[in-house]
């Protein structure tokens, strides 16, 4: 077997066996910790730049299959587990998971102590890091020292269309949504054909002027990749579709429609990857199971005279603002995470725009949120 090692920016050094391509690769390191799903999430644009470790011990066993995948391909730069299942038993599977790693050029190690790299990545934060196999480890240490931060990356031009294309809807059509392309998954545009909704799945730099022209009953603003604030083309987007169509972002398209409204975006310490966080409904108090992948939160506190509060001790609404203004009216948290307290969700008052930071058409995780592609259709329905 040939070694293989990863080497965090700080210098720390976890080694194990290689399972996947050859080579060096960099990344920010991060940890998700959903049980099932390795296909998924390898391939969930929203992982480019980064090398994803499971928490989950055992990866690997039930295969891969044409259509589990979220795009053509592995977007995470490499993948670390404690254990590669060495046979992949189900009647679904059609390769091993090492074996579709290798295919596809992704670096991976396996016999990796991952308890202790989750629990260093959760007390230094999310950092670079580089993944090799049979090479020296000095030589990454200098691949991870000079590898860079998540911060100030724009990596939605690495992982959108190149050129527009349609999905038509299952059935009779009862609407048109353009869909921005930040890092779409599969399954978000399956949600939507499955409501009856032609999508039009559009580049990342489409301008409103471009949406517009295709008539559509609603924008979606996908998931991606990266820091959201160098997206500028989709903010400058979205602030000119807003009150001309309704919109419905989730995860980084939550945060393009945050910094549309006026609001910023802070990097967290080591973001949310996994499929089994909490999150509690303002509006009701009652709790969603949630699939979620992201780095970065939205700041309401920005638009109203006082600082974010600080964390401590349990989450509870006061985290959070209550009404705050915007330029496009009154703006309200409907959404928070029972683990930090950051916000998950947002509403528009004024204009039909709402967004969430998770998945609600998780891929992997549960199915709990998925009544806000209903809500969407409603939205649209009655606009």
């Amino acid at each position: 077997m040939t070694p293989g090692a990863l080497v965090l920016a700080d210098g720390t050094v976890f080694r194990g066996t290689s399972v996947g391509a050859d080579g060096v690769a960099t990344g920010e390191v991060v940890f998700n910790t959903a049980m099932t799903g390795y296909q998924e999430i390898a391939t969930d644009p929203s992982y480019a730049g980064q090398i994803v470790t499971m928490t989950a011990p055992h990866i690997g066993n039930y295969g891969t299959n044409r259509f589990d995948a979220q795009a053509d391909a592995p977007w995470c730069t490499g993948f670390v587990t404690r254990s590669m299942s060495r046979r992949d038993s189900s009647w679904r599977s059609e390769g091993s998971f090492a074996s579709y790693l290798r295919a596809a050029g992704v670096v991976a190690i396996s016999d990796v102590d991952t308890r202790r790299l989750t629990r260093h990545v959760r007390d230094h934060g999310a950092m670079p890091g580089a993944i090799g196999s049979g090479g020296a480890v000095s030589d990454l240490v200098d691949a991870a020292a000079g590898a860079p931060t998540m911060i100030g990356r724009d990596l939605t031009t690495l992982v959108t269309t190149p050129t527009a294309y349609n999905s038509p809807a299952d059935g009779a059509a009862v609407g048109r949504i353009v869909a921005y392309d930040l890092g779409i998954k599969r399954d978000i545009v399956r949600n939507l054909n499955r409501r009856g909704f032609d999508v039009d799945v559009v580049p990342a730099t489409t301008t409103a002027q471009e949406v517009l022209a295709l008539r559509p009953t609603g924008v979606f603003l996908s998931n991606g990749p990266g820091d959201p604030e160098p997206v500028t083309s989709a903010i400058t987007a979205v602030r000119e579709l807003l009150g001309k169509v309704p919109v419905f972002g989730i995860c980084l398209g939550h945060q393009i429609l945050g910094l549309a409204l006026g609001a910023s975006t802070y990097k967290l310490p080591f973001g949310h990857h996994g499929g089994n966080h909490p999150v509690r409904r303002l509006a009701d108090g009652g709790v969603e199971i949630t699939s979620q992948n992201h780095g970065f939160a939205v700041d309401l506190w920005c638009l109203t005279d006082r600082p974010r509060p600080h964390h401590d001790g349990l989450p509870g609404p006061g985290l959070l603002p209550g009404v705050v203004d915007s330029a496009f009216g009154a703006v309200v948290a409907t959404h928070q995470s029972l683990n930090d307290g950051t916000l998950e969700g947002l509403a528009c008052r004024d204009v039909a725009a709402f967004s969430v930071q998770y998945h609600p058409e998780a891929a992997p995780g549960p199915s709990d949120a998925a009544a806000l592609f209903d809500h969407f259709a409603t939205v649209l329905e009655h606009s």
